[in-house]
């Protein structure tokens, strides 16, 4: 289930399909890893761990975009090219009908968590 908080979000996509696959990965995020702290900054959701910034998400004509920092991007290169997924300096690009790797997301996100914990800025 969808927190509230995202809702508002939510509603602002006008395609139906999109809305619901991106209701699914954020409801997803939210139940794998419950630790962490939902907001709605810049207009897109995120989740923080502790006020640092781990992940968030945002809505494309073409894509949903994936922003876990760029030292993150940088790191998983290898393993975006073999998903078939477009990235650049700061994000990384999943198309509306390419499959999501889940698992390949619960391992950014882990890696953002370990790497960030005890940072005390919002950006690294």
């Amino acid at each position: 289930m969808i927190p509230t908080i995202f809702e508002d979000y939510l509603s602002t996509i006008e395609n139906q399909t999109h809305q619901q696959r991106v209701r699914e990965v954020l409801a997803w995020v939210h139940e794998t890893f419950p630790s962490l702290e939902m907001r709605i900054a810049w207009n897109q959701p995120m989740f923080v761990m502790s006020g640092t910034f781990i992940i968030g998400f945002s809505v494309a004509k073409g894509h949903l975009a994936v922003a876990p920092e760029s030292q993150t991007i940088e790191q998983f290169q290898s393993c975006f090219d073999r998903a078939g997924y477009t990235y650049g300096k700061n994000l990384l690009q999943i198309k509306w009908h390419q499959h999501i790797d889940y698992e390949l997301l619960a391992t950014i996100i882990q890696t953002n968590m370990r790497e960030k914990h005890g940072h005390t800025k919002f950006w690294r």
